[in-house]
């Protein structure tokens, strides 16, 4: 497609991507003012978080299927208005069933109106570099650690944790309502529009696509890959803390892995589209688990820094090659519905890492077993990955009803 107007699709993306995440992990930056302000347990507070995945999850599915009838515009427009609203109301929160209920389901159903139906949208405006063009909307998730998080800790220090979530949640009202609006379909093509009048306006068989070969193996491995990074990432700025990091320095920390994520996003991008995806993906899943393992021997800020270069670029470099393989296996049709399903089961693997991890840090003072389970998940999501089967364009996608 020639329309210059997909790279305002492509801006828009990232900015949402990086309001609606960045404020969602943010609370890895509130998890310890909260906790000595109110004396609710870490597992608690963070079971807000897992409530977040959870919820992302079901709803990055629903989203994804009414962003395919109806278009992303209206569905990233509720998410805006929801988003804001639930920040506004956890800040006022007495207690940490009000917290939970609040922080972890709306935040989390807000969220997830983002970043799969902005994918989808992007994949459908996009014939060439779509590999660059998806990694760039996802690297709003890899700047939301070197904005959103930085901006909480200073709100915090200058005031306390609940006005700088209610700052937050007042800004995402001022950023996001706009660049929703900005939010187009992409136009049909004449052979687009010839292969739907084909197709008769039947419904595409679903129940066959998640049933396929394709999609459990994407599913599997997007599921393995969130369980195996989201407790390290989540726990990363107390991790640092327990080892004599100072709170400031420890939150540069996660801010160093959010830009190596975008360099990664566009490193593995730019790769996948001229390596093909498969192999890309399998190598950064190598390098994360890699990396989670090695966690284990670091202490010093300087050992963070550079772990946080090579961590920050697996895991954020992978994430957008999970909707690539989604539009080549299924087509743009059902790309909302097919990539929102994929969407949820790595939100329900990202749902255990928070919870596992105040677990263990309650439970032995430490964090070693989040780090070494962690990284045997890490193993697991590569070996999934390797059974993806080969693509074969058109024919697979017509022997899935997606063409």
């Amino acid at each position: 497609m020639s329309s210059s107007y997909r790279w305002v699709i492509v801006a828009a993306g990232a900015l949402m991507t990086c309001v609606a995440l960045g404020a969602m992990f943010s609370l890895a930056i509130f998890q310890v003012p909260i906790a000595t302000e109110t004396g609710w347990s870490h597992t608690g507070i963070a079971s807000a978080m897992t409530l977040n995945f959870v919820v992302m999850g079901i709803g990055g599915f629903m989203w994804g299927a009414i962003s395919d009838r109806f278009g992303p515009r209206i569905v990233v427009l509720i998410g805006a208005a929801l988003l804001g609203l639930a920040l506004v109301l956890a800040s006022r929160a007495g207690s940490l069933i009000q917290f939970q209920l609040t922080y972890g389901i709306v935040v989390g159903l807000s969220a997830s109106a983002f970043f799969a139906p902005m994918i989808a949208a992007t994949t459908a405006w996009f014939d060439e570099n779509r590999g660059l063009a998806v990694s760039l909307v996802s690297a709003g998730m890899g700047v939301a650690p070197m904005t959103i998080s930085p901006l909480a800790r200073a709100l915090i220090s200058a005031y306390d944790w609940r006005t700088a979530m209610l700052i937050i949640g007042v800004g995402a009202w001022m950023l996001l309502i706009p660049a929703a609006l900005l939010v187009r379909r992409a136009p049909v093509t004449a052979g687009e529009a010839g292969a739907s009048m084909v197709a008769g306006g039947e419904r595409p068989a679903l129940g066959k696509i998640f049933r396929s070969p394709q999609f459990i193996v994407l599913g599997g491995t997007f599921f393995a890959c969130c369980a195996a990074h989201s407790g390290p990432i989540f726990h990363m700025v107390s991790y640092a803390t327990i080892c004599g990091v100072a709170p400031m320095a420890a939150v540069s920390i996660y801010s160093v892995e959010g830009l190596a994520g975008l360099g990664g996003r566009l490193l593995y991008g730019s790769l996948a589209d001229r390596l093909g995806v498969k192999p890309v993906l399998v190598a950064g899943l190598l390098v994360q688990a890699a990396a989670l393992a090695t966690y284990l021997a670091v202490s010093e800020l300087g050992q963070f820094y550079a772990l946080a270069v090579i961590f920050g670029s697996a895991y954020g470099g992978v994430m957008p090659l999970y909707a690539i393989l989604a539009r080549e296996y299924f087509g743009p049709r059902v790309i909302g519905t097919v990539f929102g399903a994929a969407t949820m089961l790595s939100s329900i693997g990202m749902a255990f890492g928070p919870l596992a991890g105040g677990w263990i840090l309650d439970t032995y003072g430490n964090y070693s077993w989040l780090f070494i389970g962690s990284a045997l998940v890490g193993l697991g999501a590569a070996g999934i990955a390797l059974a993806f089967p080969p693509f074969r364009g058109e024919k697979t996608q017509a022997a899935l009803g997606t063409s």
